[in-house]
């Protein structure tokens, strides 16, 4: 009886481009991508808030908030969105990544980890499920973060066209 080509493959377990995407997947912060969209957006406007915390006071030094309100808050909103961009960019580049190790036809490991690299080329089969869940678990997550992206960038000219706004 023969063995599936999965089973003869010499990368190590945490290497394998399905169990990095099982893993990402399961960690706390790349899980966010996976939740319903409310909760996703609930998560966003914590770290949004966290910002703000952090930038109300930077910004209530330029901008007085009893003399000039509007300008303190796109001040310090705009300024908190700068960690909601962090973050964004955190989960948007660790699925990248793993879109990328899914899709290739080769998957590049350390056997001992003393950089000794190899290179496995994936066997038929095994590129068509990787690529399939490529198709239909990543690329939709990825397309998520691009469209949160997208809203950032119209928060922040929505931000911007305000700040001329005479007070």
């Amino acid at each position: 009886m023969l063995k599936s080509p999965v089973s003869f493959c010499p990368v190590p377990d945490e290497q394998q481009p399905l169990n990095e995407y099982q893993q990402l997947k399961e960690s706390w912060l790349f899980r966010w991508t996976l939740l319903p969209p409310l909760t996703y957006l609930r998560k966003l406007l914590w770290v949004w808030g966290f910002g703000g915390v952090i930038t109300g006071p930077i910004a209530a030094a330029s901008f007085p908030p009893l003399q000039t309100p509007l300008h303190f808050i796109l001040a310090a909103g705009g300024g908190a969105l700068g960690f909601v961009l962090l973050i964004l960019l955190r989960l948007y580049l660790g699925w990248f990544y793993i879109r990328d190790r899914l899709s290739q036809e080769q998957v590049e490991y350390e056997e001992s980890g003393w950089y000794d690299g190899q290179i496995w080329e994936k066997p038929a089969e095994v590129l068509t499920r990787d690529r399939l869940v490529v198709t239909y678990q990543v690329q939709p997550l990825l397309k998520r973060l691009r469209n949160s992206f997208l809203a950032l960038l119209l928060l922040l000219l929505l931000g911007s066209l305000c700040w001329f706004i005479p007070e």
